[in-house]
């Protein structure tokens, strides 16, 4: 696989080894035929092999993105972002939309289902890197603050309806962190979580809601009922200690932690191989935030800068609100943890923005998207100069 001579060699190497990291404690977190999978006819290496297609599929659509350049991009940010909202909206529909636990967030698509709402979070990024670097954008105007917020807003309307509030709150935090990096005026973004206060308040008063939050405040006071999936990631990653009990010798993972190959799988890689291991791994996506921010940076334009932001605060976003929910600092919430969490969507979504990230790594990219819009600004002024301001 070759991405050319000037690429960030360490972006790709640490996605490589979360990745494989990720085939491994997949399969060992699965390994083990449960009675509770061994009814539903799943064998040892059934989530294994699956994983095993994502994966592969996940590193071709990483290398398809890594040639992409950023003046396309520029161009299919809006075209992307309404096919994102048309798949979001077939998840409702009947034979297309698949529920599962009471939601409806998947589309069907051969030989699994797919997330649209993973989708929306990249068009997003690449929407608002457009938009922000226009050269008629103005951050101190609240025109170009109120667009992406009422975008947003349409796009959190849905998602409350599938429902999905991991999502929506996830799609704000994006939003309205690169709004605040293109330099809005805070009294704008003041005014806005002033506006939603009253709105989540509402929303964390649904009763499965409100369960989470007080089994997240105190999970022991029903370690057998709401607080369960908690309290055994609590054990979890205290049975490992330093050093871990042993690739393989989990014992969570044999019915006790839901969800273990999934949104908890940063529990069992503490219970397995401990502290130590566990620890590195958070470093390893501080790094990957770290290059995703020295690549923006280094950003010769106004739209490479913005996406290498987004695309860096969606990757390290996902990742630190996993690390709070397995470690009891947030509500249990549905976010896998990047690259290593079963799960097609995610992965696919997550590889798709490292592509892009050393796409944009390679200073010849840089130097032809300045040119590129260089060349546009200078046809707006002439176009400008001959029709005058109605333009």
């Amino acid at each position: 696989m070759s991405f050319g001579k000037t690429y960030d060699r360490w972006l790709l190497i640490i996605t490589l080894l979360l990745t494989g990291f990720g085939m491994l404690m997949i399969y060992s977190s699965t390994s083990v035929v449960t009675p509770t999978l061994a009814k539903r006819n799943i064998t040892e290496f059934y989530y294994f092999k699956k994983h095993l297609f994502t994966v592969a599929v996940g590193l071709i659509v990483m290398f398809a993105a890594s040639k992409v350049s950023p003046a396309l991009l520029r161009k299919l940010a809006i075209p992307l972002l309404l096919v994102s909202f048309v798949l979001l909206i077939l998840v409702f529909v009947p034979g297309i939309g698949v529920s599962a636990g009471g939601a409806k967030r998947w589309i069907r698509l051969w030989p699994s289902t797919f997330q649209p709402s993973e989708l929306v979070k990249l068009a997003m990024v690449i929407f608002l890197a457009r938009f922000m670097s226009m050269p008629e954008y103005r951050a101190d105007r609240f025109f170009y603050f109120f667009m992406p917020v009422a975008i947003m807003g349409i796009f959190q309307v849905v998602f409350l309806g599938q429902p999905d509030f991991g999502a929506a709150m996830s799609l704000g935090v994006l939003t309205i962190g690169m709004l605040f990096l293109s330099g809005v005026r805070l009294r704008y973004i003041a005014s806005l979580l002033l506006f939603c206060i009253p709105i989540v308040i509402k929303l964390l008063q649904e009763p499965y809601r409100l369960k989470r939050i007080t089994s997240f405040l105190d999970p022991w006071k029903d370690a057998k009922g709401s607080g369960f999936q908690l309290v055994q990631s609590f054990i979890a990653l205290g049975s490992g200690g330093l050093t871990g009990v042993g690739l393989g010798k989990s014992r969570q993972k044999l019915d006790f932690l839901p969800e273990v190959h999934t949104d908890f799988i940063f529990s069992m890689i503490g219970e397995e191989l401990g502290f130590i291991v566990a620890t590195i791994v958070v470093v390893l996506f501080a790094v990957i935030f770290l290059r995703g921010v020295s690549i923006a940076n280094r950003a010769k334009s106004d739209f490479v800068y913005y996406l290498s932001y987004g695309l860096s605060m969606m990757l390290a976003f996902q990742a630190l609100v996993n690390f709070s929910v397995v470690t009891g600092l947030l509500p249990t919430k549905g976010l896998p943890l990047p690259f290593i969490s079963y799960g097609g969507s995610s992965l696919f979504v997550n590889m798709i923005a490292v592509g892009i990230l050393i796409n944009v790594s390679r200073p010849e990219q840089e130097q032809k998207t300045k040119d590129d819009l260089t060349e546009i600004i200078k046809r707006k002024k002439a176009k400008r100069a001959v029709y005058g301001d109605a333009l």
